[in-house]
Protein backbone atom coordinates (compact mmCIF):
# COMPACT_ATOMS: atom_id res chain seq x y z
CA UNK A 1 0.00 0.00 0.00
CA UNK A 2 1.41 3.39 -0.91
CA UNK A 3 1.90 6.16 1.64
CA UNK A 4 -0.85 8.17 -0.09
CA UNK A 5 -3.31 5.38 0.71
CA UNK A 6 -2.37 5.62 4.39
CA UNK A 7 -2.96 9.37 4.34
CA UNK A 8 -6.42 8.95 2.78
CA UNK A 9 -7.26 6.15 5.19
CA UNK A 10 -6.09 8.15 8.21
CA UNK A 11 -8.23 11.12 7.17
CA UNK A 12 -11.37 8.97 7.15
CA UNK A 13 -10.86 7.22 10.51
CA UNK A 14 -13.20 7.93 13.40
CA UNK A 15 -12.31 10.81 15.70
CA UNK A 16 -11.31 10.05 19.29
CA UNK A 17 -14.60 11.40 20.73
CA UNK A 18 -16.60 9.25 18.29
CA UNK A 19 -14.57 6.16 19.16
CA UNK A 20 -15.06 6.77 22.89
CA UNK A 21 -18.82 7.35 22.52
CA UNK A 22 -19.28 4.25 20.38
CA UNK A 23 -17.26 2.10 22.79
CA UNK A 24 -19.35 3.41 25.69
CA UNK A 25 -22.56 2.55 23.83
CA UNK A 26 -21.40 -1.02 23.24
CA UNK A 27 -20.28 -1.25 26.87
CA UNK A 28 -23.77 -0.26 28.04
CA UNK A 29 -25.24 -2.86 25.68
CA UNK A 30 -22.99 -5.53 27.23
CA UNK A 31 -25.36 -6.30 30.11
CA UNK A 32 -28.08 -8.95 29.86
CA UNK A 33 -30.60 -7.01 31.98
CA UNK A 34 -30.21 -3.91 29.83
CA UNK A 35 -30.59 -6.00 26.66
CA UNK A 36 -33.81 -7.47 28.05
CA UNK A 37 -35.08 -3.97 28.82
CA UNK A 38 -34.24 -2.84 25.30
CA UNK A 39 -36.01 -5.92 23.91
CA UNK A 40 -39.22 -4.99 25.73
CA UNK A 41 -38.92 -1.31 24.85
CA UNK A 42 -38.36 -2.16 21.18
CA UNK A 43 -41.95 -3.44 21.21
CA UNK A 44 -43.74 -0.82 23.32
CA UNK A 45 -43.19 1.98 25.81
CA UNK A 46 -43.71 1.13 29.48
CA UNK A 47 -43.35 2.62 32.94
CA UNK A 48 -40.84 1.26 35.47
CA UNK A 49 -43.44 -0.81 37.33
CA UNK A 50 -44.68 -2.51 34.17
CA UNK A 51 -41.13 -3.18 32.96
CA UNK A 52 -40.29 -4.69 36.34
CA UNK A 53 -43.36 -6.93 36.15
CA UNK A 54 -42.61 -8.13 32.62
CA UNK A 55 -38.96 -8.84 33.43
CA UNK A 56 -39.46 -10.25 36.93
CA UNK A 57 -37.20 -7.61 38.49
CA UNK A 58 -37.65 -5.05 41.23
CA UNK A 59 -38.62 -1.53 40.21
CA UNK A 60 -35.41 -0.33 41.87
CA UNK A 61 -33.26 -2.58 39.69
CA UNK A 62 -35.11 -1.50 36.55
CA UNK A 63 -34.78 2.19 37.49
CA UNK A 64 -31.03 1.78 37.95
CA UNK A 65 -30.63 0.20 34.51
CA UNK A 66 -32.92 2.75 32.87
CA UNK A 67 -30.80 5.55 34.30
CA UNK A 68 -27.74 4.10 32.54
CA UNK A 69 -29.65 3.59 29.30
CA UNK A 70 -31.02 7.12 29.46
CA UNK A 71 -27.60 8.64 30.16
CA UNK A 72 -26.30 6.82 27.09
CA UNK A 73 -29.23 8.21 25.06
CA UNK A 74 -30.56 4.74 24.29
CA UNK A 75 -33.94 5.35 25.93
CA UNK A 76 -36.10 8.45 26.34
CA UNK A 77 -38.90 9.38 28.71
CA UNK A 78 -42.41 10.70 28.32
CA UNK A 79 -44.41 12.02 31.24
CA UNK A 80 -48.14 11.36 31.44
CA UNK A 81 -49.50 12.86 34.64
CA UNK A 82 -47.49 11.35 37.48
CA UNK A 83 -46.18 8.42 35.44
CA UNK A 84 -43.02 8.36 33.36
CA UNK A 85 -42.95 6.07 30.35
CA UNK A 86 -39.77 4.78 28.71
CA UNK A 87 -39.18 3.99 25.05
CA UNK A 88 -36.19 3.48 22.78
CA UNK A 89 -34.71 6.86 21.97
CA UNK A 90 -35.05 6.75 18.18
CA UNK A 91 -35.08 4.56 15.10
CA UNK A 92 -31.28 4.27 15.16
CA UNK A 93 -31.48 2.38 18.46
CA UNK A 94 -34.22 0.13 17.10
CA UNK A 95 -32.06 -0.59 14.04
CA UNK A 96 -28.94 -1.20 16.12
CA UNK A 97 -30.83 -3.60 18.37
CA UNK A 98 -32.42 -5.48 15.44
CA UNK A 99 -29.16 -5.75 13.51
CA UNK A 100 -27.35 -7.06 16.57
CA UNK A 101 -30.10 -9.60 17.10
CA UNK A 102 -30.01 -10.70 13.45
CA UNK A 103 -26.24 -11.10 13.72
CA UNK A 104 -26.38 -13.38 16.78
CA UNK A 105 -29.25 -15.43 15.32
CA UNK A 106 -27.44 -16.21 12.05
CA UNK A 107 -26.56 -19.85 11.55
Amino acid sequence: MSSRSYVRLSASLLSDPSVAALAETFKVLGDTTRVRILDVLSRTELCVQDLAGVLGLTPSAVSHQLRLLRTSRLVRTRRDGRQIFYALDDDHIVGLFRQGLEHVQEL
